[in-house]
């Protein structure tokens, strides 16, 4: 299946206004996809961001705006792409949410919010876009964390909502086998959680990157690229996470 002409594939990346859902948008869109840009209240840097890929390629993008912890609203994403390009082919859940939940502080609230954004919807997407993925040979990329794998004491709801997701990766690359591949990118440091900026924080991103074999921060564009490759090119590979983190994984 090509990525051009009338029949170009069409991807569904949540939180695509922003960050890497905005570098993830750009990647498969210069690829030749046609995008629909998810966001919650980023709209103005959504409708930016198509008004950048239009120009581009004219009528390739769709905004369409929902809360992700709102189950009955997640179809509605799936309608809304199969309504303009008649299509869906990908689906990448890019959608995160986090806060700090250490032990002793963790109330239902937390545990709600973080699991509907970062585990409930990406699996409540899949199921409603599973159809049209597999009637397309489609394939699904989910943005996990390494702090699925290695958490964090103060972000025990965050860290435990990746660990479903990545159990969800792999269950889903069975469930949908073998007309759509599933996988997920963990990345590492990218980019900071946006509400922390303070002394600690600061100090506590140089511990991490002094542990980081490759010393850098990583950029958007490059767990872009690894969102790409799993969602168009790695025709065999299915039910794997792979981790964008400069080598950090090895280490921790």
């Amino acid at each position: 299946m090509t990525a051009t002409g009338p029949k170009r594939r069409v991807v569904l990346v949540t939180g695509a206004a922003r960050r890497i859902g905005a570098a993830i948008a750009r990647s498969l869109h210069a690829a030749g996809c046609d995008i629909v840009l998810h966001y919650r209240g980023s709209r103005s840097e959504a409708e930016a961001l198509a008004r950048e890929l239009d120009a581009v390629r004219a009528g390739s993008t769709l905004c369409v705006a929902a809360d992700l912890a709102d189950a009955a609203a997640l179809p509605g994403l799936v309608d809304a792409a199969r309504a303009r390009f008649g299509r869906l082919d990908g689906l990448v859940n890019n959608a995160s949410a986090f806060h700090a939940t250490p032990f002793g502080a963790v109330t239902p609230d937390h545990w709600q919010a973080l699991f509907a954004a970062n585990a409930q919807a990406p699996l409540l997407l899949a199921q409603a876009a599973a159809p049209f993925l597999r009637s397309a040979g489609g394939a699904i990329v989910n943005l996990a964390d390494i702090y699925a794998d290695r958490p964090k004491a103060d972000s025990l709801v965050y860290s435990a909502a990746k660990a479903a997701l990545v159990s969800l990766t792999r269950s889903l690359a069975i469930a949908l086998a073998p007309e759509v591949r599933v996988n997920a990118v963990a990345p590492g440091a990218i980019l900071w959680p946006e509400q922390t900026a303070d002394a600690d924080a600061a100090a506590e991103r140089a511990a991490m990157l002094a542990r980081t074999p490759l010393g850098r921060t990583g950029q958007a564009a490059e767990v872009a690229e690894a969102v790409r490759w799993l969602l168009l090119d790695a025709g065999y590979v299915t039910g794997q996470v792979l981790a964008v983190d400069g080598g950090r994984s090895v280490v921790d």
